[in-house]
């Protein structure tokens, strides 16, 4: 190779590695693809979701084929909890770059149920409240960083609603709200802060529904016809986490296989 070898003619960065990603919920689903395609694409990987064995068996699988990753136990409800968890990362890890904000569960029933109040605050606790908690808790180092990405799972519910998901949906609007304010407010200070809408993706919670109403949907809701599979809503979350992401804030991104778009 002669010494004259054109260089690159881009400036702007497509890696990862070794950047700190704090992720919650990412024991299961799409928080496991995303941690597992984070630490392949090289960087220093936090894995918290409720219980220590269930994050402990991402974290070997991960150092298994040789990436980096601690785990840790983290309850996103507790606001003590958060800042605890994030203290021990920083310590662990160092200060945090990439947080994706993952974690949630399946909240419905209707406004006139007995238990609806509690449902309600569990949505809210669970899949808004904690976003910002754990905004909090990294905003110094994500500043600090220059180039910090907040990335927010929301959800195609957080665009429409269906029947009998009610606090479910209120909680993703949420998100997407929250997603926007705080794109205005940090852009300033080089943080990116985006939320992606997954539309029907095979998960644990899915997985429950019979395989013949999956189908049956997808083939009816989806442009594709099918399912996502996890992995490719995490190949979004890892791009909008590049540094040569710097130009894209407070979008909500569907990764849905054409639903939000198909009226036929």
């Amino acid at each position: 190779m002669s010494d004259d070898t054109p260089g690159r003619l881009t400036s702007r960065s497509r890696s990862v590695a070794g950047k700190v990603v704090l992720i919650t919920g990412a024991a299961s689903g799409m928080g496991r693809s995303e941690a597992h395609l984070f630490a392949d694409e090289g960087a220093r990987v936090a894995v918290t979701d409720l219980r220590q064995e269930a994050v402990d068996e991402v974290v070997a699988e991960i150092e298994g084929v040789g990436g980096d990753a601690r785990g840790y136990a983290l309850d996103v409800s507790d606001a003590s909890a958060i800042e605890s968890v994030t203290e021990q990362i920083r310590a662990d890890l160092g200060p945090i770059d990439v947080l994706v904000n993952n974690a949630g569960i399946s909240v419905g029933g209707p406004i006139d149920d007995a238990e609806f109040e509690d449902r309600w605050q569990l949505a809210m606790d669970v899949l808004l409240t904690a976003h910002q908690r754990t905004i909090r808790a990294c905003l110094d180092d994500l500043r600090a960083s220059g180039e910090g990405r907040i990335i927010n799972i929301s959800s195609t519910e957080g665009v429409g609603a269906q029947r009998g998901v009610l606090p479910y949906a209120a909680a993703k609007h949420g998100v997407i709200g929250l997603t926007r304010a705080l794109a205005v407010d940090l852009g300033t200070d080089g943080i990116t802060v985006n939320a992606i809408c997954p539309g029907p993706i095979l998960t644990g919670m899915t997985e429950l529904i019979p395989e013949e109403h999956r189908d049956k949907f997808a083939r009816r809701r989806t442009a594709v016809r099918r399912y996502g599979d996890p992995e490719e809503v995490a190949h979004m979350v890892l791009n909008l986490a590049l540094p040569s992401s710097s130009y894209i804030t407070g979008q909500a991104i569907a990764v849905d296989g054409g639903l939000t778009i198909k009226n036929d």
